[in-house]
């Protein structure tokens, strides 16, 4: 008897537990996360990162897309799990999507939009070659501390209309093995592509001639032991003037053609050569950023897929509109490449803009011709600067250091120069020593900082300071200032 009655009691006991527990489950709230509502895809496809779903009931992924879209998950228990999405190629022509809908047995449901662009030009990467890593030893980092001083050959092969078309001469080694002799150790070669230099504009194919021109120059620069730093320039503003959604894909798939033909050219050439994706990308918020990033990240892939030395080449990102500040701000994210230690970041020094390069007195300022502690002019106080002097520069450099240069990424200072308007210049100061004294303390400032800081400067030259049909000085003061800066 005493045995029933404890039978009974513990019998009661579990029936009381699981109406308490069913209650409970009955009470608790339908839930149904997903970590991303949407996942997108370039071309030639590939995996996603993994998406967690989380849930309180067991979940299935309805995928309208199966011909082209596989899921390494459709479905799912209660709790925390993980699926990922991967894409085939997409040679349609044209873009194409997807809604998926995650459906719990709880009631709840949410939706995850995949998108994936099309191929809208040829894929000139028709011959990769095996990753060469012969001659390409060097770190980002390492090869920074090679280049201490370089130049700008401007306004010369980005020249709208051809090299000679804005005045300047034809490169020629003569005037490379010049650069090197008057003490400089690199160059940059703004470029130009698509304005006036393709074959075939609907395909967006490079003139072969171009190509070879270009890699004759570069040519010249290596075989004299010199670092090259080649870009896509302004060409026309097919990047820079196009950084929104409305203009992504069309864009990356611009930045993909190009740089496929560009690096194939290229290939062979050791570590001397160094590509940069761009040139002044404006960006000004976080989403112009994150598109921006996509055509940084275009570019890398571009080089590197077409491997050989182009696996290892250290490749330069430029920060939102090259500037230090909007970098700092900004570029929360350096733009992701498999091959480690192999970034620059590139911005660009025009401070205080009225001093380095305005040459009319505008609506928001006037034209300043003197700068710097102890140059500023009693003959003419309204042509001294307002802003913009060395707390602003150090300020900057600040930045860039604590930014990027002491986390071992690079700063590549790409284009800084301060006009010196007694050359060519429509408005002439009235202290003209002063003048001549303020531009060249600007430029050994930058410099020196630039060295304090771990900074690559290039130096705007677009043939005022440097004779390019003589090879000879024509600006010895200027060349004095760059060379005092990196004692």
């Amino acid at each position: 008897m005493k045995h029933k009655f404890l039978y009974q009691m513990l019998l009661l006991f579990m029936i009381s537990a699981s109406s308490f527990s069913c209650s409970k489950n009955a009470d608790e709230e339908p839930f149904l996360t997903v970590s991303s509502e949407s996942v997108s895809f370039m071309p030639e496809g590939g995996t996603s990162e993994p998406i967690t779903i989380e849930a309180n009931s067991k979940w299935t992924i309805t995928n309208s897309a199966s011909s082209w879209l596989q899921l390494s998950k459709l479905s799912g228990a209660q709790g925390t799990d993980k699926t990922t999405f991967t894409a085939s190629a997409n040679n349609s022509g044209v873009s194409r999507s997807a809604v998926l809908t995650v459906t719990a047995d709880n009631g709840q449901a949410r939706r995850i939009t995949v998108t994936q662009t099309a191929n809208l030009y040829p894929s000139y990467n028709i011959s990769p070659k095996a990753p060469d890593a012969a001659g390409m030893s060097s770190t980002a980092s390492e090869l920074a501390s090679k280049m201490t001083l370089g130049i700008n050959i401007g306004n010369t092969m980005e020249a709208l209309g051809g090299e000679t078309a804005w005045g300047n001469e034809k490169i020629t080694e003569e005037y490379i093995k010049f650069l090197k002799n008057s003490g400089f150790t690199a160059v940059r070669i703004p470029c130009s592509w698509v304005n006036g230099y393709l074959s075939d504009a609907s395909k967006m194919k490079i003139d072969q001639a171009w190509l070879n021109r270009v890699k004759e120059v570069i040519q010249y620069c290596v075989n004299n032991d010199m670092y090259v730093m080649l870009n896509i320039h302004w060409d026309g503003g097919w990047l820079d003037e196009n950084i929104s959604l409305a203009k992504k894909e069309v864009t990356n798939a611009k930045q993909k053609a190009l740089w496929e033909q560009i690096a194939t050219t290229m290939r062979e050439f050791d570590e001397h050569l160094i590509f940069a994706g761009s040139n002044e990308p404006p960006a000004d918020d976080a989403q112009e950023m994150e598109i921006l990033n996509s055509y940084h990240e275009t570019f890398i892939k571009a080089v590197r897929e077409t491997g050989g030395k182009n696996s290892y080449r250290t490749l330069v990102v430029q920060g939102p509109s090259t500037n230090a500040g909007l970098s700092y701000e900004l570029m929360n994210k350096i733009p992701y490449d498999a091959v480690p230690n192999r970034l620059m970041v590139e911005v660009h020094e025009y401070t205080p803009s009225q001093f380095c390069f305005l040459d009319e007195d505008v609506s928001w300022g006037k034209m300043v011709f003197y700068w710097g502690t102890g140059n500023h002019s009693t003959l003419e106080p309204d042509r001294n600067p307002t802003y913009g002097e060395e707390d602003a520069i150090l300020e900057s450099f600040r930045k860039l250091k604590e930014k990027f240069v002491s986390k071992g990424i690079p700063v590549v200072l790409g284009e800084y120069a301060a006009m010196r308007r007694t050359i060519n210049g429509k408005h002439q100061p009235k202290d003209i020593a002063l003048h001549n004294k303020s531009v060249d303390y600007w430029t050994t400032f930058v410099t020196r900082q630039c060295k304090i800081n771990g900074v690559v400067p290039f130096y705007w030259e677009v043939g005022n300071v440097i004779d390019r049909k003589n090879n000879a000085i024509r600006d010895q003061a200027m060349v004095t200032a760059l060379k005092e800066g990196i004692k």
